[in-house]
């Protein structure tokens, strides 16, 4: 596609489209705020927020800073900004609390929305306008819906976008380093929304609960954009609760929820009455951000009745691969999305025949950029045409990907390639494991061994011989951890993920964690 060549504002077009067509359909409910919006109310008030972007001069690439929670405000903010064709700079408050003058200063907004609530100190921020971002309907003229409730909601001409304008930014959540905002042109992000839509297999019918934050490109995609491009509704929680996750599916009659490993996790060691025959309108609970046990996902469908269905992606690139009720298999993150043009490769970059393991790599065209923003706020193009995603994995002879872990990860035993995910698997699969984590350390002879640390199940009496007994038993002897500790908790990023670097910092300053 020549990236010159102006284009239609999708969001802009399926957010009117539904508003003449189904003006009454509820698009977002907020279980928190215990309210909700319509197509036509949404679109209205989009229009409001383009009326106050027009005013104060925007023109494409122009960038808003958001920073707020999960509310029915933020969303309608991302998305008005978006429709208008300026840019959506979405900011995680709490986890990039000690970045938040620097990803200013390097973002460069025309303006910062913020949610008071939030607690934040933006008194050093000087020469950018700043509003509250208030509710919406309130008249208070000190909130940015406060002077948008004023605005005209008749038709406003918007600037013409470009393919590579971008349409939105989100930071990563800088748990190990300074976050890293990506950037997402408006091409990239409808094509994203449309193959999660073919992929999670995505109707109007659909009514899909999410908790996780709105502030990423995870949530962003599969939870409003792609339930806006097809007339759905979205089920919007601020935060995960294990007590509450059933009766919300149950309550609001969810028939997606997402879902990850921690989540799932969580809910089968805190097990609700709830069984899939008293929610038949569920579908499935997605599972993404990292691979998922195969015995917790076992569990997990044993225990409710429940279909579990992955999903893979990466920050850099979107939604990769996507599953759904239909077409799923466990272990695999389900099939690529076809537009991502996924391949497994070698070391040299040729592809590599299934089911060899081998380099994911994707790259939509030789014109994608893979882009963030560098330190002086301008665009950084960190590879072109195609990437690879730092993680390695596998096709099956049916088209399913099937992912082996980071590449950093693996760890290399005597010139042997071994997947921690592999040995994760097979130990958690012994009765009692709560949680699993395995991971190289140093060998002199063979560069480096295998080690592993499990949680255990209230009252389990587990021990590491045990576990090593197990591992004997079902694992090449490469593969047999040398060391196994048994400990009270793993560490886990801000986002539930398994912190490996900490694990290996630790293991390293106590060996006996």
């Amino acid at each position: 596609m020549d990236m010159n060549v102006s284009i239609n504002n999708r969001f802009q077009e399926w957010l009117r489209h539904y508003a003449e067509s189904q003006p009454e359909e509820e698009f977002i409910y907020s279980i928190d705020q215990e309210k909700s919006v319509t197509y036509g109310e949404a679109d209205l008030v989009c229009r409001q927020v383009g009326q106050f972007l027009k005013q104060r001069g925007f023109v494409a690439n122009d960038r808003i800073a958001l920073m707020s929670n999960n509310s029915i405000e933020h969303l309608l903010t991302y998305i008005g900004v978006m429709a208008y064709g300026a840019t959506a700079c979405t900011i995680h408050v709490e986890m990039n609390a000690l970045y938040i003058d620097e990803i200013i200063a390097t973002v460069k907004p025309k303006i910062i929305l913020f949610e008071e609530a939030a607690g934040l100190d933006l008194s050093s921020i000087n020469d950018v306008e700043k509003l509250p971002l208030g509710q919406i309907g309130e008249a208070a003229v000190d909130t940015f819906f406060g002077v948008v409730s004023e605005m005209s909601t008749g038709s406003i001409e918007i600037p013409v976008n470009i393919p590579a304008d971008i349409a939105s930014i989100f930071y990563t959540s800088g748990t190990s380093s300074t976050p890293k905002g990506v950037m997402c042109n408006f091409s990239d992000l409808v094509d994203n929304t449309l193959a999660v839509v073919e992929g999670f297999d995505l109707s109007d019918a659909d009514r899909v609960l999410d908790f996780r934050s709105f502030n990423w490109m995870s949530a962003q995609v599969l939870s409003v954009l792609a339930p806006l491009s097809v007339g759905a509704t979205l089920l919007l929680a601020r935060k995960f609760s294990a007590s509450r996750f059933f009766n919300w599916i149950k309550d609001h009659q969810a028939t997606i929820a997402a879902g990850n490993p921690t989540t799932i996790s969580m809910l089968i060691n805190r097990p609700s009455e709830i069984r899939g025959g008293d929610i038949p309108h569920l579908r499935y609970i997605t599972s993404s951000s990292a691979p998922l046990l195969i015995q917790d996902w076992q569990n997990f469908e044993a225990l409710y009745d429940v279909k579990v269905c992955q999903g893979y992606g990466a920050s850099e690139v979107g939604w990769i691969s996507a599953s759904n009720e239909n077409c799923r298999k466990q272990g695999s993150v389900g099939k690529p999305l076809a537009y991502q043009n996924l391949k497994v490769v070698d070391d040299d970059g040729e592809p590599l025949p299934a089911p060899s393991i081998g380099f994911i790599e994707l790259g939509p065209s030789q014109e994608t950029e893979f882009k963030y923003l560098d330190e002086n706020g301008d665009k950084h193009i960190s590879a072109k045409g195609r990437v690879k995603t730092g993680d390695m994995g596998y096709y099956d002879e049916e088209g399913y990907l099937f992912i082996s872990g980071r590449q950093k990860d693996l760890i290399i035993r005597g010139g042997i390639n071994i997947s921690p995910l592999e040995i994760e698997n097979v130990i958690s699969g012994l009765p009692g494991i709560a949680e699993v984590a395995a991971f190289g350390i140093e060998d002199k002879i063979y560069g480096e061994g295998v080690a592993a640390v499990v949680v255990l199940q209230d009252q389990c009496d587990l021990s590491v011989e045990d576990v090593i007994n197990h591992c004997q038993q079902n694992l090449s002897a490469v593969k047999i951890p040398e060391r196994v500790n048994i400990i009270e908790q793993l560490p886990k990023t801000d986002r539930g993920k398994l912190d490996r670097k900490s694990l290996k910092e630790l293991w390293s300053q106590n060996q006996t964690l």
